[in-house]
């Protein structure tokens, strides 16, 4: 099969709903990767229909300072990370997926943001959870 070319993209993430597009392509392709699904569904057992809007809501106050996001990443990653640790690997797809995403969506200021932002988000959870994990180990 071949993939069909898109347009390329032309709009920027500029309104809570474009960032609400792109959350829920993002873990559209997350929850039905071979690697991150498992993790999602089995381990985390998440709740899509209650953690997309807060995805969304995270998202949106990232990149264009809309409030009402109220939760902990970290905690949540902490405690998925007990059941299931996360590995190098599991961030890189996570990353690799991410800026696919983007790419296939979006263009501007906002999407640069995103790009880096997800670099970091991905960067601060690998150092808290996966690095200082094995430091333990040792």
């Amino acid at each position: 099969m071949e993939d069909v070319p898109r347009p390329t993209p032309t709009r920027d993430l500029a309104t809570v709903d474009d960032v609400a597009e792109m959350v829920r392509r993002f873990y559209a392709d997350v929850a039905q990767d071979e690697l991150l699904g498992p993790v999602f569904d089995d381990v985390a057992h998440v709740d899509w229909t209650t953690h997309l809007p807060k995805l969304t809501a995270f998202w949106s106050r990232a990149l264009l300072g809309v409030s009402g996001y109220q939760g902990n990443p970290f905690q949540a990653h902490s405690l998925v990370h007990a059941k299931h640790p996360f590995t190098a690997e599991l961030f890189d797809r996570w990353l690799t997926l991410f800026h696919e995403n983007l790419e296939l969506g979006w263009v501007g200021p906002n999407a640069d943001r995103a790009h880096h932002l997800a670099e970091n988000v991905a960067r601060v959870h690998h150092h808290q959870l996966v690095e200082r994990s094995e430091l333990r180990l040792i």
